[in-house]
């Protein structure tokens, strides 16, 4: 029978697992080396990881509402709403795919929220180019989109997603 996987509050002796994964999926996600990762979990209300047999095989990030955040999505969701959870980044070992690891680490984000009285959880995917496994799991989720914005240029869309807490 498989392992359990554990969920737990990141550390910096997890931060070389955490840089790796977000390398792996660079392509959805936005590049981060270890000075990188510091900042943004010195920013993060919630930064935590998911452990299968004593490996870190997916983390999620995300910031609150007023955070010293300078990111043009975040600055999206701060001009539509007064309290909300950004997930900055969520990745996944592609190794450690079928233990539900994204959807264990998003139902976890969500106590965490109802626990801290956040009434939403905001987030983006691209749309240009696509991302249909994010869309199609977001969509799981109760997150629906609010609005759409270009970046990079013109070279990439996202779809600007808000679950709301009931």
């Amino acid at each position: 029978m498989p392992a359990e996987p554990l969920i737990r509050d990141a550390n910096e002796g997890d931060y070389a697992a955490i840089v790796a994964l977000n390398t792996s999926e660079v392509r959805h996600t936005s590049p981060m080396d270890a000075d990188r990762l510091r900042h943004l979990a010195s920013l993060s209300a919630y930064h935590r990881v998911a452990v299968l047999e004593d490996r870190v095989v997916a983390f999620l990030l995300a910031m609150r509402a007023g955070a010293d955040y300078r990111n043009d999505n975040f600055a999206w969701f701060a001009a539509r709403h007064p309290d909300f959870l950004y997930v900055d980044r969520i990745v996944v070992d592609a190794a450690a795919q079928g233990h539900r690891l994204g959807s264990r680490l998003y139902a976890d984000l969500f106590a965490f929220a109802r626990e801290h009285g956040i009434p939403r959880i905001t987030c983006e995917f691209n749309v240009v180019p696509p991302n249909e496994p994010s869309r199609l799991f977001h969509a799981r989720h109760g997150f629906v989109e609010t609005g759409r914005q270009w970046l990079d240029q013109g070279r990439k869309q996202v779809s600007m997603q808000v679950a709301e807490l009931a």
